[in-house]
């Protein structure tokens, strides 16, 4: 689960393609590497997401997000000119400075009519002006972003295989055919690079976890938000879990997960397996949305319980159209009777602004 909202509310300002044949994310696609690190343009939304937790060489840590997404507007219909994009190319970046109590973050949007942003040429994935990510080898990529005088640049390598979310194939999201995505991840990424804010520049050092979705259809009209994290323990195993809200209470049954063994080894993790509990709010001066920012996590067939507490409480992106939370967490508790620490991320999204646009529209 990433944060979509932005690409597909702008689905509302072309009305005339929102019936369009895309395809859906359907059961036993074949995941297929590099090919499947790149555009998949025949499906409406996609994104490629990589967060992670760094420490610099002065022993300052920091959380960051870079997210790409791609929403389609045209599919199979000639394109005369080239300001009627087949899709929009959006991206988020954020940086949290845990010591010095700071989040920082940005928004693009852009056409790309002239080849300022884009998808799929040759190593580079996705780029608008001069944020890009790009693949540098086998398990290896880099990526770039700046606003103002704040700068990212690092290395990544992932530390272990693609894991591979949800059934032959797809993470439903909810009930019918095509409601969900193709979504798979890098759960453990070493990360090098250097950190700018203007002249002063840090080496840094961490953690990464990078996602790629892609998908048409997902959530129902009776779908209001989701709760989505990633944590990197340090026992070497990894956990993604997401809980998908409904309007009238309580939480969609195809909410689940999956955690992945230091050794590799996967285990699913599906609604009735875990619990995600709530705790201490924190209320936006901003938005005036409250969320939840610590929280506790069981899985009893994992003997796991651990408790969630935010970096910094201060992580919404306040965005036009949207708003949402997305920070840096720690986590701390037992696995096994035996204690455990970590490390990720949290995504809260329908707490400030609603799900514009993330529903498709019937066809017509």
């Amino acid at each position: 689960m990433k944060p979509w909202l932005l690409g597909l509310s702008l689905l509302a300002a072309f009305p005339a393609f929102a019936a369009s044949p895309w395809r859906e994310a359907l059961p036993d696609w074949v995941y297929e590497f590099p090919r499947d690190h790149h555009a998949h343009s025949e499906f409406k939304t996609e994104w490629w997401y990589v967060t992670g937790n760094l420490k610099s060489d002065r022993g300052r840590e920091f959380g960051f997000q870079l997210t790409f997404f791609r929403q389609g507007v045209r599919r199979g219909e000639e394109v005369r000119t080239r300001f009627a994009p087949r899709d929009i190319k959006l991206a988020h970046f954020a940086v949290t400075d845990v010591q010095g109590g700071g989040f920082r973050f940005a928004q693009k949007v852009s056409r790309g009519a002239f080849g300022e942003a884009g998808f799929s040429e040759g190593a580079k994935i996705a780029w608008i002006d001069d944020w890009e990510l790009r693949q540098d080898g086998a398990g290896s990529f880099s990526l770039r972003a700046g606003e103002g005088d704040l700068r990212l640049v690092l290395d990544l390598r992932a530390g272990k295989p693609p894991v591979f979310h949800g059934e032959r194939g797809v993470s439903q999201k909810s009930e019918g055919a095509g409601r969900g995505s193709h979504y798979y991840s890098f759960t453990r990424m070493e990360a090098r690079g250097k950190l700018s804010r203007g002249p002063d520049e840090e080496e840094v050092s961490g953690e990464a976890w990078f996602d790629q979705e892609w998908a048409t259809n997902q959530l129902a009209e009776n779908q209001t938000g989701w709760d989505w994290l990633s944590l990197q323990f340090d026992d070497g195993s990894e956990l993604m879990l997401f809980q998908i809200r409904l309007k009238e209470g309580g939480r969609d049954s195809h909410s689940h997960g999956t955690w992945v063994g230091a050794d590799g080894s996967v285990v699913p993790v599906k609604n009735q397996d875990f619990e995600l509990r709530p705790g201490r709010v924190w209320r936006s001066a901003e938005t005036g949305a409250a969320y939840p920012v610590e929280w506790r996590v069981r899985i009893p067939k994992l003997d796991l319980e651990v408790d969630l507490s935010p970096a910094l409480d201060r992580q919404e992106l306040v965005l036009k159209p949207v708003a949402y939370w997305e920070g840096s967490m720690r986590a701390q508790g037992t696995r096994a009777a035996k204690p455990l620490a970590g490390r990720g991320y949290l995504e809260m999204t329908g707490y400030a602004t609603g799900l514009v646009g993330l529903q498709a529209p019937e066809a017509r």
